[in-house]
């Protein structure tokens, strides 16, 4: 069955920035924190402090994965110029969003040179306390910070735009559900994909209900379920708890709403990526039409648009392309 990794992270260069201060690399895949805190990044013999393209590829290809999504996150530090490299290298293998500080000075010139230079169709906001903006900025809500709102205004302009947020877990402040449901209303054009599920805890599913309930009538927003295996801590193959949780989203917005990925790097050195890709199918949970819809079509649909696909194959960079 075809799949698109909804939610990778290629990593050209390690620049992590978050609450703990700036990541740096150590090689053999793993990296320190400013403030000690050491991880493994990048699973082992896949990269000593990267994660490109080509090394990533025979690791899709081997899982059956023939296309991905290139997402942006603090945690490997925004690869935004190396993904647009990437996507013109490999049009028929990848798409991407790129990220921006919404509280940087030139904030909107960069966004306006990503939109309309580089070609892209999609923004990603990592704006959680544990891992994003939150952890180095006051506390903001996407549907009503200014700063963030000349964002949303200025990609009104270009229908069919996929927002992708990370607002991190929910006993964060940057906990923001209610803020997406506000902002597909406001902006029913624009495409909105939460991540990693809205952060679930088997514990508190009636938290989640409420929650994915929230998003049910708001037909422009989805979630994807990268690294849900990582926040609810599991390792057990076919991963009992996340099959709970998706049985709980599928209920709710319906397999056409969800999108599969992985979270790769980081989270194929908690779980084999193998395993990742193949979870679904091996949970035994959904028919072979849902399957093909939260494995490829849903975010063939949201993200490979043809006009993002358009986008991406016209954008040139004259000051790079030019000289």
């Amino acid at each position: 069955m075809k799949k698109i990794d909804g939610h990778l992270h290629l990593v050209q260069q390690i620049a992590g920035l978050n609450g703990k201060g700036r990541l740096n690399a150590l090689g053999d895949g793993q990296a320190i924190w400013d403030d000690g805190t050491k991880i493994q990044l990048i699973p082992t013999a896949a990269g000593e402090q990267s994660f490109t393209a080509e090394g990533a590829w025979p690791i899709l290809q081997a899982a059956g994965v023939e296309k991905a999504v290139l997402l942006q996150g603090s945690l490997n530090g925004y690869q935004n110029y190396y993904s647009y490299q990437m996507i013109k290298r490999y049009p028929e293998r990848f798409i991407g969003a790129f990220a921006v500080d919404p509280f940087a000075d030139n904030a909107m010139a960069i966004v306006r040179r990503h939109v309309e230079t580089l070609g892209f169709r999609a923004i990603k906001f990592e704006i959680s306390a544990g891992g994003g903006l939150h952890g180095y900025h006051a506390p903001f809500h996407l549907d009503v910070d200014p700063a963030v709102g000349k964002i949303f205004h200025y990609l009104a302009d270009y229908p069919g735009f996929t927002v992708t947020v990370d607002y991190g877990a929910a006993d964060q402040i940057s906990h923001q559900p209610e803020a997406i449901a506000n902002l597909a209303a406001r902006y029913p054009a624009l495409d909105f994909v939460v991540c990693h599920l809205s952060f679930p805890a088997v514990a508190h599913l009636d938290r989640l209900r409420q929650e994915l309930t929230c998003f049910a009538p708001h037909e422009n927003i989805y979630t994807d379920l990268s690294a849900i295996q990582d926040i609810l801590g599991e390792t057990d193959f076919p991963y009992p708890r996340s099959q709970a949780v998706l049985r709980l989203a599928k209920d709710i917005l319906g397999a056409d709403r969800l999108i599969w990925g992985s979270d790769a790097p980081w989270s194929a050195t908690f779980n084999d990526y193998g395993q990742l890709a193949t979870w679904l199918e091996a949970s035994q949970m959904l028919s072979r039409a849902e399957l093909a819809a939260v494995l490829h079509d849903n975010a063939d649909r949201v993200y490979f648009k043809p006009s993002a696909l358009a986008a991406a194959q016209a954008a040139q960079d004259p000051v790079v392309e030019g000289e």
